[in-house]
């Protein structure tokens, strides 16, 4: 065989190696940034990541602000809390209905917002993708009560707000607070986390 056509072939099992390389590489950090276990520390279904916005952030932290941009301000200021499973440890889709319930964080405002899995909004047109500390209503226990759902649930929890979930996908949560309590900024773990609750039968 002529050394042209061996030199030739080399280049092309090379080229062909980088490339499946490069492949794998990106399959595995896309894994990483949309895996549970990157988002740090976990308190129930939420997960808080104590690096994010901070100057020790690792790559895989400053890639996830850069792909979804929730986790976009300093610790200093905000706390994000995610989550991508209910309360029994099943993942959230959009097509099925749930309760998020629990206590007002300690915090100067709060908001829980529902994202599809690309980390945009559900179109809604009512426009409401998210609870806070302005709209919430709280019972006598002194508890806030999210549904989200494909459709409007009938009005059988007073006070409760709802967040439209449309189509059959990937359905995450985000709970940001906004000027934390010390304690709770140093420790994520005491988050009193809200609880999420399927309702009725969700297919896996």
């Amino acid at each position: 065989m002529p050394a042209r056509t061996k030199g030739w072939r080399g280049g092309l099992i090379a080229a062909g190696l980088y490339a499946l390389a490069v492949v794998v590489g990106l399959a595995s950090a896309w894994a990483m940034l949309r895996s549970r276990s990157a988002l740090g520390e976990a308190v129930g279904p939420w997960q808080a990541n104590t690096l994010a916005g901070s100057t020790q952030a690792d790559a895989y932290t400053r890639a996830r602000v850069a792909l979804g941009g929730l986790l976009a301000l300093s610790r200093d200021e905000t706390m994000y809390y995610l989550a991508l499973t209910d309360s029994n440890g099943q993942r959230l889709r959009s097509s099925c209905r749930y309760r998020i319930q629990g206590l007002p964080p300690p915090a100067r405002w709060w908001s829980i917002t529902a994202y599809a899995d690309d980390f945009f909004l559900f179109p809604a047109r009512e426009r409401r993708y998210s609870l806070n500390g302005s709209t919430a209503v709280l019972d006598e226990q002194g508890r806030f009560t999210l549904i989200s759902s494909p459709d409007e649930p009938p009005v059988s929890e007073p006070g409760s707000a709802w967040v439209h979930t449309a189509g059959d996908r990937g359905l995450m949560f985000t709970l940001r607070l906004y000027h934390p309590q010390a304690e709770l900024a140093q420790t994520p773990s005491r988050l009193n986390a809200p609880v999420i609750t399927p309702l009725g039968a969700c297919p896996p």
